[in-house]
């Protein structure tokens, strides 16, 4: 492996492991065993596409345009205070799913849609890889290599996250542990919806 492949996987890495709204639901569904192969799929192709534009040299065009930083700001902010809130009306309710896999399932449809507004929705998700991953590649002569590393790193993170979520299968046979999942979660999307307005 290259020196530009290492530190793209190293990079991209770094900027994926906080927990935020969309490694939180991609947890959530890898313990429910739902849907976990299209939506580690679809976060980790989202997440090339994004790095490929960026080491294009498209994050200039994102700063280039005014207005789209505050309409993705704000609508990010929309959709992760409902989640939130949803989230925590679940925690509340209790009883929603007693062990894994258990509970009302949701449609690949709905998964999906979730998971692309996770991700496409989320503004910081352009500064990291459009913005951040597409600046420091220009630091390295094989821009290629440290792209395909930064992608690599989504790939083994999302399908860890997604299916190594079933490790943790034996915590979660208990109410209250999907409540405690569930009270983080709400309080992560409102605490990001809220960084995301005050901005």
């Amino acid at each position: 492996m290259s020196v530009p492949f290492i530190a793209g996987f190293v990079l991209g890495f770094s900027l994926i492991l906080a927990i935020g709204a969309q490694n939180a639901f991609v947890l959530r569904q890898g313990l429910r065993r739902e849907h976990v192969l299209p939506i580690c799929l679809t976060c980790a192709v989202s997440d090339a596409v994004l790095i490929a534009a960026g080491v294009a040299g498209f994050g200039t065009l994102a700063q280039a345009v005014p207005w789209f930083e505050t309409v993705m700001r704000y609508g990010g902010a929309l959709f992760l205070t409902w989640y939130g809130l949803r989230s925590l009306a679940s925690a509340w309710r209790g009883g929603a799913v007693m062990e894994v896999g258990a509970g009302k399932r949701i449609s690949l449809h709905t998964a999906l849609l979730t998971v692309l507004a996770f991700t496409w929705l989320n503004p910081h998700v352009y500064l990291d890889t459009v913005v951040l991953i597409g600046s420091i590649s220009a630091q390295y002569e094989d821009r290629f290599s440290f792209a395909v590393g930064a992608m690599v790193s989504s790939f083994v993170f999302f399908f860890s996250l997604g299916f190594g979520a079933r490790l943790l299968s034996p915590i979660f046979v208990r109410e209250k542990s999907w409540q405690i999942l569930d009270l983080i979660i709400g309080a992560v999307m409102l605490a990001i919806a809220y960084k995301l307005v005050a901005m």
